[in-house]
């Protein structure tokens, strides 16, 4: 098994292609040197690329100072644990060099449409943790953001991909600099709660607690309305909570921001169904405003023959159940409140179908259950290890990576787990109805699509498989219910910017409305929709008030 092995293989090194999607397994921080003549003098001298050493400077940072990305803990340490990946990062003075980086550009692409989607104050934040202001770039960060500890864990970040120092050099570290900054401002007690000092009296019901429902309840409480946010779960966060595993998101994290949502007067309804246990006609008629966050969670299904065998899950059904099960054995609750519906990897033949972030935990999960061996199938070729002709900066890098799953499995077992440019064709079952194996075809692509090679089948072990290929849509309970326009993708219509639906007080945002996306993209959207509900709710009380009717004038709200 998987722990064997690891022991077996303690301490070999694993090597990793150097490109900006990959992580250093280790990190030494900036060699210093001081100035043995004046030992009064404790200024920091750096080492600097052309072998020099200096007081650290930003003038000229990006060409002295090489890009130093915190560090993951090794493979071989991580994988025996649920524990968060990142190391304890870099010390005061490499933590400066890094920021010292950040090239004060003319135009900072990593802020713009091409990089942060919620456009990040990168260059100014950077600047301030060169110069040792940390509260004030807190406050810059959370001008833009507002839940940076999750962003700063978990996102790809394409700001990185769009960064200027990354036309010839390596990227800034922006996600390592937005995660020291927030982690810091928890620890100094900087995020304190901000209860709003004025109340409308118009309420809001937010369904969907992911990250598009949080930002646009915590948004639209702040402007001093009544927020409600009813999530079907037993805990509050979507895939922040049960969709992204606890070795890239700790859940104390996600709670410690909940909570302090609910004391800054956000009230939180958990196993709430709506559409299926609570009409939701009736919840609309009594809100002023109604907001759709329900994501993406229709997984895209692998339609061919043995699908229906025994051991084939989709990934958000195995990675939701092994958290629930984590979070109800730290709880103390698992004798009495689990349903034993875990699926485990342990000791089993583990095959994960598809690739991106989804997969990837899937693998990291399996690893962690001591699989017996693993791989992971991928439809597309293998990336190029620098960028395209056709992928030119400031476009996300589209490269070879390896991400965190995929080091753990080379560390371990000796080799990627990847299996490029193959299609699943069918599920071999046993006599009592178990997926045993299953058979795949190599697959080319053209100008006319994939085709497959022929005579190129192969048949490999496998007794539980894993879907992750993605979301296709939202569920349609609440979508049929109040009779919502959708587009050709069985998203709700709403324009981007606007978020209204066809529906008066009706609004969506996240990835109900834009399809599967990233929690940057949902946080973006659930700003954007409550700036768009708080106009609506402004015009709505005006014309009320036109009307003779009673109710609150919102006129002096800022729109």
């Amino acid at each position: 098994g998987a722990a064997v092995v690891a022991a077996n293989n303690l301490g070999a090194a694993v090597s990793t292609p150097a490109t900006p999607l990959c992580r250093s397994f280790s990190s030494s921080n900036h060699e210093i040197w001081r100035d043995p003549e004046n030992p009064n003098d404790n200024t920091p001298q750096v080492l600097r690329r052309d072998g020099t050493y200096g007081e650290i400077d930003k003038t000229r940072g990006f060409v002295d100072y090489s890009r130093n990305p915190d560090a993951y803990r090794h493979p071989l340490e991580r994988v025996f644990d649920w524990g968060e990946l990142n190391d304890d990062g870099h010390d005061p003075i490499e933590r400066t060099v890094q920021a010292a980086r950040c090239m004060d550009c003319g135009t900072p692409f990593c802020q713009t449409h091409t990089g942060c989607p919620v456009n990040n104050l990168i260059p100014e934040w950077n600047d301030l943790v060169y110069k040792g202001q940390w509260r004030e770039a807190i406050d810059r960060l959370h001008k833009t953001n507002n839940f940076p500890e999750f962003t700063g864990r978990v996102c790809p970040a394409p700001c990185e991909g769009a960064c200027v120092a990354g036309l010839i050099d390596s990227p800034v570290t922006i996600k390592n600099m937005e995660n020291a900054i927030i982690d810091r401002a928890w620890e100094e007690g900087w995020v304190v709660p901000r209860v709003p000092t004025f109340r409308t009296g118009m309420s809001v019901a937010v369904v969907g607690s992911g990250p598009a429902g949080l930002a646009v309840a915590d948004q639209l409480n702040q402007m001093g309305h009544k927020v409600t946010v009813y999530e079907r779960e037993d805990r509050v966060g979507g895939l922040l909570m049960y969709g992204i595993p606890n070795m890239k998101l700790e859940k104390e994290k996600v709670q410690r921001r909940v909570d302090m949502l609910i004391e800054e007067g956000i009230e939180f309804v958990t196993e709430a169904n709506i559409g299926v246990d609570i009409d939701v006609n009736v919840l609309r008629a009594n809100t002023d405003a109604l907001v759709l966050a329900l994501g993406a969670t229709v997984p895209r299904d692998l339609p061919v023959n043995g699908r229906e065998l025994k051991g084939v899950h989709f990934a958000m059904e195995f990675l939701t159940k092994n958290q629930k099960r984590l979070l109800m054995a730290k709880d103390g609750t698992i004798s009495s409140g689990w349903d034993k519906s875990f699926v485990t990897a342990e000791g089993k033949d583990v095959i994960v179908i598809g690739g991106g972030d989804t997969g990837t935990d899937c693998i990291g999960t399996s690893m962690r259950h001591r699989c017996k061996s693993i791989v992971n199938f991928e439809l597309m070729p293998e990336p190029p290890q620098e960028r395209a002709d056709n992928n030119p900066w400031p476009e996300w890098p589209k490269v070879f990576g390896v991400d965190y799953g995929h080091a753990e499995v080379t560390a371990v077992f000796g080799e990627d787990p990847r299996e490029y440019s193959v299609m699943t064709k069918e599920f071999i079952g046993d006599d009592e109805g178990n997926v045993k194996a299953l058979v795949t075809v190599d697959v080319e692509v053209g100008p006319d699509g994939i085709k497959p090679v022929e005579g190129s089948e192969r048949e490999w072990p496998c007794d539980l498989a894993i879907l992750a290929m993605g979301f296709v849509s939202p569920e349609d309970d609440i979508i049929n219910d109040l009779s919502l326009d959708t587009d050709q993708r069985a998203n709700v219509h709403a324009e981007y910017g606007d978020y209204r639906t066809s529906l008066e007080g009706v609004f969506a945002c996240g990835d109900c409305r834009r399809g599967q996306s990233l929690v940057v993209w949902a946080i973006n959207e659930g700003r954007g929709t409550a700036e768009s509900v708080n106009s609506y709710l402004v015009e709505r009380s005006m014309q009320m008030n036109d009307d003779g009717l009673e109710g609150e004038n919102l006129s002096t709200i800022k729109m």
